[in-house]
């Protein structure tokens, strides 16, 4: 027999269970809620760069009390994507001294979104900026060449998120852009022209007051350059293109937004990283055809499923610009609308 079996209880063995010790887990024992605190005392702030998940914001803008405070996202946020231009409430010590950091604790609602994906058919879309309500993009007559079908992408990403784009052609003292332009002229586009050595700063500088714009354009073109010349003490990096290539290297590397001021008011230039593609996988094409207005009022009466390029059989919009019912300048709206959706006729099947 075991020597177990002489025993009958635990209290021959001297044992109870005021013996076992039990160690606290104060994350075990904490009653759970789904009640956040609401914050009350946050101060809204404008997000003016990230980096390595730290956050530079603007509080009390335009007062006497602006200052710039180093923040970090809230727990209670997870994984929500802060990014330049966002409205956010912070916490915490927002005095802005050395050494000090506030929390992140919300996101005001935005008023736009620009968005890239890495190419047309990934589904996991880059913010790039938000609240945006213009895009500037820039472009080189030449060195490097112009590329139409990344204007057109930028174009696209624009009209889907509703802000309106402009545009600046630099280096037009080395090449004539008219030909380039000439695809654009169907568009209510405004087009700044600048040589390297006379850039008018102060028109474009007059379309920046009262707005929150987004630089963008692929690497080279001078983007940094122009920023640098609107925005002094910006000190955006800036680089040349290879020789060999024809391709600018990147320099700017991280996306920031600063403040443009003039004797006529202010606005804020965010300067993007220069960028070879630009996906579209995210964007919806009917986003596309509302920003031309008067096309799109014609469109009701094409058949269903039309895809209104030059080859849809009984596209009311065809027919209507072919029989000058649309005055001038449909033509070349409907071109300019008609090279846009081809980027997604183009575009595999998700």
């Amino acid at each position: 027999m075991s020597w177990l079996g002489d025993i009958d209880d635990d209290d021959e063995l001297g044992m109870d269970e005021s013996d076992i010790r039990v160690r606290p887990n104060p994350k075990a024992n904490r009653p759970r809620t789904k009640r956040r605190p609401s914050h009350a005392d946050a101060e809204i702030a404008r997000v003016l760069g990230v980096d390595r998940g730290r956050y530079a914001v603007l509080v009390g803008e335009d007062t006497d009390a602006e200052r710039q405070v180093t923040a970090a996202r809230a727990r209670e946020l997870h994984r929500t994507a802060i990014v330049t231009g966002d409205r956010v409430r912070v916490v915490g010590d927002t005095s802005g001294d050395e050494g000090t950091l506030s929390r992140i604790v919300g996101i005001e609602p935005r008023t736009s979104l620009l968005r890239r994906s890495a190419d047309d058919t990934d589904q996991v879309e880059r913010v790039i900026v938000a609240n945006a309500d213009q895009m500037l993009i820039v472009i080189a007559a030449a060195d490097p060449e112009p590329r139409p079908r990344l204007v057109d992408r930028y174009l696209v990403a624009a009209l889907d998120a509703g802000i309106r784009p402009l545009m600046v052609i630099t280096k037009t003292d080395l090449s004539d852009p008219a030909e380039f332009l000439s695809h654009f002229a169907g568009l209510d586009l405004e087009v700044f022209t600048s040589a390297r050595s006379d850039i008018p700063l102060e028109r474009i500088g007059a379309a920046l007051v009262g707005h929150s714009t987004v630089f963008v354009g692929h690497s080279g073109v001078g983007k940094s350059t122009l920023v640098n010349a609107l925005v002094p003490g910006a000190d955006r990096a800036t680089g040349h293109v290879n020789e060999v290539t024809g391709r600018g290297r990147h320099t700017s590397s991280s996306t920031v937004s600063l403040r443009y001021e003039a004797p006529s008011g202010t606005g804020w230039v965010v300067d993007t990283p220069g960028v070879r593609s630009f996906g579209l996988g995210h964007v919806d094409p009917d986003n596309i055809l509302r920003a031309f207005t008067d096309l799109a009022e014609v469109a009701r009466e094409c058949p269903r499923g039309c895809t209104h390029l030059p080859d849809a059989p009984d596209c009311a919009i065809s027919e209507a610009v072919a029989a000058g019912r649309l005055g001038p300048g449909a033509a070349a709206r409907l071109d300019s609308l008609q090279r846009l959706l081809t980027t997604f006729a183009d575009r595999p099947e998700r």
